[in-house]
């Protein structure tokens, strides 16, 4: 895992969102396309040489600064200019476009897809347990070493459990690996490519690629725009925000650092949170506990949502129809400023196609994650330790603030249960990682979690192990378990159902 860690491939996607950034606070049509053809050679010199070649380091630069400004890849057997068709990504209100993720060809090193090879620490030990566990007789001793015959092989890794040296090695690609979903395939040259038929854009395959080959599009370009150009913009932030910007930035660090570059307004995603796990709660005593419903699936992570709906379609009655926070506290804040864009801060990268759906996009505008957020302050060189609001965001309970970290989502709706109605007993199941859900989905379908709430969270770990978020997750998750404690409130009082919101 090389999730948290400030790797090559991290600071050079964050260059690139910083760079798009100052094009769209720039808001200059003039010099635009200029400006785009100077990037990759600003980042990439001889000095800064992070391939095998310079020239074709400087193509995935081009690729990825594609994708930060909303546009897609360029196809690889016809020319196309690396500006061809900024214009239409050249406004304030551009929307994401599927495919969300995209496999840049020329950073992909056909990583192979799996298999077992005997590494250096074979002792070609006279036992050679590796042999006789072989099912195939696929390994042979060669110059006194163990070795495996690649057309024999059936890849069980039966050899690899007995070898007493740990000298077999399971080869396997790291996005296929960290896919739940079985949607990262191969091109005809053996490159990764994505099946977007099953892909629900969790983003794991991203973060785990160790060459940067696999990157989202963003709306950082759009929103730097509107920003320039004075739009009213409201800011609404995920409750996985606690520790991303620094130890010691406060949420009025945070709310003041907002302020600088433009936003009017500021919520708490955790308000919409309380206000689903209040709707959750009576949902699930009248009919799960009645019996109307055989069990009730939580919805505020899109990528389990959209894993419900792809994979178990007759499940989909039973996935809550309650607006998720995001939805929730957008449509809280544009009835308090109807004129105003909305912004979704979070962890995560699905978040971005939610928004694109239609029955969405009259309440969120844009989706941006931590990690572009953090590209942002950096290209306006603004430091959040040396700014501060004179008060927090809008207060939100700690119930709707734990919907964090898996788990979070369950526990605030079962405590909301048992306050509002004493003696109910609440049967609760939660599943994190897109394998560990279908594996849940499948055992309710089967009838096996009938009386459940079951939450299931596509990133391992919870919102805190989104695509888009900057510090490791055993570190996020402590700093949400704290944010969560110092909350006034524990749990909403049972009347917020009572917002009007549809």
């Amino acid at each position: 895992m090389i999730r948290g860690l400030d790797t090559t491939v991290r600071r050079i996607r964050r260059r690139v969102f910083e760079e798009v950034a100052r094009l769209g606070f720039k808001a200059n049509a003039e010099t635009l396309h200029n400006d785009m053809e100077e990037i990759p050679y600003r980042m990439v010199n001889d000095e800064t040489k992070y391939r095998d070649s310079v020239y074709r380091a400087r193509s995935i630069v081009r690729e990825r600064l594609r994708l930060a400004m909303g546009l897609s890849l360029r196809p690889e057997d016809k020319p196309v200019h690396l500006t061809a068709g900024v214009e239409a990504s050249n406004i304030s209100d551009k929307y994401y476009e599927p495919p969300l993720m995209q496999v840049i060809p020329s950073a992909c090193m056909a990583c192979e897809e799996r298999g077992y090879e005997v590494s250096n620490m074979c002792k070609g030990c006279l036992a050679h347990p590796c042999m006789e566990v072989c099912p195939k007789g696929a390994i042979s001793m060669v110059n006194g070493k163990s070795y495996i015959d690649q057309e024999k092989c059936i890849k069980c890794g039966k050899c690899k459990s007995a070898c007493p040296y740990d000298a077999i090695s399971k080869k396997e690609r790291p996005c296929q690996q960290a896919c739940g979903v079985g949607a990262i395939e191969s091109d005809a040259q053996g490159r990764a490519k994505i099946n977007n038929d099953k892909c629900v854009s969790c983003g794991m395959c991203m973060v785990n690629c160790p060459f940067g080959a696999i990157s989202d599009k963003s709306q950082i370009f759009q929103l730097a725009r509107a920003l320039a150009e004075g739009d009213e913009i409201v800011a609404e932030i995920a409750p996985a925000y606690a520790g991303q910007f620094g130890d010691n930035i406060t949420p009025r660090n945070l709310k003041a650092a907002l302020q600088e570059l433009g936003f009017s307004e500021f919520y708490e995603v955790a308000l919409g949170a309380d206000i689903g796990a209040v709707a959750e709660a009576h949902h699930y005593v009248n009919k799960v506990t009645t019996g109307e419903l055989p069990f009730l699936l939580t919805s505020c992570c899109p990528s389990w949502a959209m894993l419900a709906k792809i994979y178990f379609p007759d499940l989909v009655d039973q996935v809550s129809q309650e607006l998720t926070p995001m939805v929730a506290t957008a449509r809280t804040i544009k009835k308090e400023h109807p004129n105003a864009k909305v912004v979704f801060i979070g962890p995560c990268a699905a978040k971005k196609l939610e928004a694109m759906r239609r029955t969405v996009r009259s309440d969120v505008d844009f989706v941006i994650t931590f990690e572009e957020l953090q590209a942002m302050f950096d290209a306006k060189d603004i430091d959040l330790t040396k700014y501060e609001a004179e008060s927090s965001f809008h207060n939100a309970t700690g119930a709707g603030r734990g919907y964090a970290v898996a788990g979070g989502v369950a526990e605030a709706i079962e405590k909301c249960i048992r306050e509002y109605y004493p003696g109910t007993e609440v049967n609760i199941e939660h599943a994190e990682g897109l394998a560990e859900c279908k594996k849940v989905l499948a055992l309710a379908k089967a009838g096996k979690m009938n009386g459940c709430l079951i939450e299931g969270m596509g990133c391992p770990g919870g919102c805190v192990a989104g695509a888009g978020t900057n510090i490791p997750v055993a570190k996020a998750q402590k700093k949400i378990k704290d944010f969560v404690k110092a909350s006034t409130n524990p749990i909403p009082p049972k009347e917020l159902e009572e917002i009007e919101l549809k």
